[in-house]
């Protein structure tokens, strides 16, 4: 099977409760939720809602009917960004943005005229909570933060920065991608409005699933318009959540999937799976300074970080890196700029990018020994 260490991307092996609640949906009960009225499509809306229920506990939030289900994070974010910034208005962002944010803002600076303020953060990716507060501006609208960074691992002071955005009445968009599952997110606590996750990172759950929990009582104009299953005589979205911002067949089989993988966490523990993965990574860092000639990226101090490194062969690209890896010891990682061109500004790798660790709960210490090994060989 290999050495798999590309959990930043998506999170592998599943947990078995995973795959056979997806089987056992496809095979036994199948039905659309929320277009029948027959038993199995009663049964496909109680597994969906229960999904929504486990999700909002697993955050803190009270009410179910506000988490809205997408295909994945960028669909979350693309759908709060869009559906609150309009023609003018002004957001702030950090300077390690995905692309899932960086290029929804961009797209709208060039189509709506918004205009964008980037927070300056250091070279280890540490953003300061007073520099958010200096770019408020009367045209504010919203304020989106990666709650990590997924090229240097960096956690970032998303309370504080809440308690900014609630201070000043600015809606307050966290990007859980790489946090959501592993490290321990209250909305309410953490002064999040709008929580964007996917299903298929650190949730443990099937590609294609994801969602945004909705902390705020504005409005969001929906992102699509379609069939709900219910008032379909009325020739609009309707207003009330979810239907308003889920519109079409939803990815049930995939949704009670992600409901079996939050179920595990949830059993587990967010503290437990925290601190398993923080002795691999921990080991991981202790032994990667053995290796001759590497940069190693961004903080190393599992306190301050999720598991993600980032690091650089002197004299090795790191697509050569991560293909000999594959190919002559079995060993999966990530190479290049990870979808987020901004960090690697920050950190002076956008024309080479870096190769890329990314721990998971299943991972070991003996998969990071093969790890060193194996570079150590590579480094000559």
């Amino acid at each position: 099977m290999g050495i798999y260490l590309d959990n930043a991307a998506t999170s592998f092996p599943k947990p078995k409760q995973v795959s056979d609640a997806v089987y056992n949906f496809m095979v036994n009960i199948g039905a659309t939720s929320g277009r029948g009225a027959y038993e199995r499509a009663m049964e496909s809306d109680r597994l969906v809602y229960e999904t929504r229920k486990h999700i909002a506990s697993l955050f803190n939030h009270d009410d179910p009917k506000k988490v809205i289900f997408t295909s994945n994070v960028t669909e979350a974010l693309n759908l709060a960004i869009k559906g609150i910034l309009k023609r003018g208005d002004h957001v702030i962002t950090s300077s390690l943005e995905h692309n899932a944010v960086w290029r929804c803002l961009k797209t709208l600076e060039r189509d709506i005229g918004i205009s964008i303020s980037t927070v300056p953060c250091t070279e280890m990716g540490y953003t300061n909570v007073d520099d958010v507060e200096k770019y408020i501006k009367e045209n504010t609208a919203l304020i989106v933060f990666t709650h990590a960074s997924n090229v240097l691992g960096t956690i970032q002071p998303i309370r504080e920065i809440g308690a900014i955005a609630r201070k000043y009445k600015i809606p307050f968009l966290v990007d859980a991608a790489q946090t959501a599952g592993v490290y321990p997110i209250d909305v309410k606590k953490d002064n999040i409005d709008l929580l964007a996750f996917t299903g298929h990172k650190s949730l443990l759950g099937p590609m294609g699933t994801g969602g945004l929990v909705l902390n705020w009582d504005k409005d969001i104009n929906p992102l699509k318009s379609g069939g709900t299953g219910g008032d379909s005589s009325y020739e609009y979205q309707p207003n009330y959540f979810p239907n308003r911002l889920e519109t079409g067949t939803l990815n049930v089989s995939g949704i009670v999937g992600l409901l079996e993988a939050i179920k595990f966490i949830q059993k587990k523990g967010i503290d437990k799976i925290l601190n398993k993965e923080k002795q691999v990574l921990s080991y991981a860092l202790k032994r990667l300074k053995e290796v001759k000639n590497i940069s190693i990226y961004g903080p190393k101090d599992v306190e301050k970080i999720i598991g993600v490194i980032s690091f650089n062969l002197k004299n090795k690209s790191a697509e050569e890196v991560a293909y000999e890896l594959d190919q002559n010891y079995g060993i999966m990682i990530r190479a290049g700029l990870h979808c987020a061109p901004s960090a690697h500004k920050v950190i002076g790798t956008q024309k080479i990018g870096t190769a890329r660790i990314g721990i998971g709960y299943f991972n070991e210490r003996e998969d990071i020994d093969l790890l060193i090994d194996a570079l150590k060989k590579i480094n000559g």
